[in-house]
């Protein structure tokens, strides 16, 4: 296993648009896949980049298809491609899956009143993935997912601060690449 470049900046780039997640709360639960020109289109700029800043060729991604399968095409041109849980989504618990409109506004509600703590639908707290998204210490290069994206970045940016909804930042675009 080849040891990460802590002194280099982590750079992620948020998975490809999946199929089917219009209008829907898809967390940690929610496997949806991605079109395999989307994977590939975007695992040829993370190579693009990687050549041209002389990187490593080593990607860490979360498990789910939508960013695992942006690592295997990485790997099936020579990448050493690590996959990690820590890296995944918020889990949204039994919602994760559903339609927005199907989740009763008074459970949206309790999250929003108490956003930091509320486990929405027994999956897991946004204090619980700040924490898992601070602690990660891979690689370099990553493909994850807008939630674990902002945690990271509301940690580097406000470290122990604790969020309040209004204050939760509009997610990266599908394939957008941030230096945190």
């Amino acid at each position: 296993m080849t040891a990460p470049d802590h002194s280099a900046p982590l750079r992620v780039w948020r998975h490809p648009r999946p199929e089917g997640a219009a209008g829907r709360c898809v967390g940690a639960r929610c496997d949806l896949a991605v079109a395999a020109r989307r994977a590939k289109r975007l695992a040829r700029r993370i190579q693009a980049l990687a050549r041209r800043e002389r990187l490593p060729h080593v990607v860490w991604t979360s498990p789910l298809a939508r960013c695992a399968d942006v690592g295997r095409w990485l790997r099936r041109w020579g990448w050493t491609h690590h996959v990690d849980a820590a890296l995944a989504e918020l889990d949204f618990g039994a919602w994760d899956g559903r339609a927005w409109s199907e989740i009763p506004r008074a459970q949206v509600d309790a999250w929003v009143a108490d956003f930091a703590d509320h486990a929405p639908a027994g999956g897991e707290s946004l204090r619980a993935l700040l924490r898992r998204a601070a602690a990660w210490n891979g690689g370099g290069l990553v493909v994850s997912h807008g939630g674990w994206m902002l945690a990271r970045r509301w940690h580097t940016e406000r470290g122990q601060v604790l969020p309040q909804a209004h204050e939760w930042p509009a997610p990266p675009r599908y394939g957008e690449c941030w230096r945190l």
